[in-house]
């Protein structure tokens, strides 16, 4: 790891613009240009932590694209190696974006946007900052006390009661 805290992404992403810009002129994957290029965005915005999490996906995925590429289509020996490098390249790169990433706080999920802050809540109220209509349980103003049960009176006449299970009429 302390490899990755060395790279600095914003090269590995200029890098990765020029190699892919470079090789877009001949029989090369198509959107190798297009994710660095974005990568250049991204890396300037400091709010942008949906964006930084897009850019690492598709840079992952686009290495495995890579490789599926050069299997199927044929590439003269200078051009395939420059490919070859380049999708060496997307692999520092997208541990110095998760790098990154963790540094503006947030993290590859994208579950946690911070420290105790979630993207979803309890329904209902059972969480301990409640909601608007429902009182919480942990509540100061909460009734400890149960309900006393009403007292009801038995029938004089036990001929009068239905057997268990009986259907009643009203």
């Amino acid at each position: 790891m302390d490899f990755v805290q060395g790279l600095d992404s914003s090269k590995l992403v200029l890098g990765g613009v020029a190699l892919s810009f470079l090789i877009s002129l001949f029989s090369s994957p198509p959107y190798n240009l297009p994710i660095f290029l974005f990568g250049t965005y991204v890396q300037e915005q400091s709010e942008a932590t949906q964006s930084l999490q897009t850019f690492a996906g598709l840079l992952g995925i686009s290495a495995i694209f890579d490789v599926i590429w050069m299997m199927r289509n044929d590439q003269s020996g200078f051009i395939k190696f420059l490919t070859v490098i380049l999708t060496l390249l997307k692999i520092p790169t997208f541990f110095a974006f998760l790098l990154v990433m963790r540094q503006r706080g947030t993290q590859f999920g994208g579950l946690r946007a911070g420290e105790g802050a979630t993207v979803w809540s309890m329904p209902g109220g059972f969480t301990s900052s409640g909601r608007e209509g429902y009182q919480n349980v942990d509540d100061e103003s909460f009734n400890h006390q149960p309900r006393p049960t009403p007292k009801t009176t038995a029938p004089n006449n036990p001929s009068t009661l239905s057997p268990p299970g009986a259907y009643e009429t009203v």
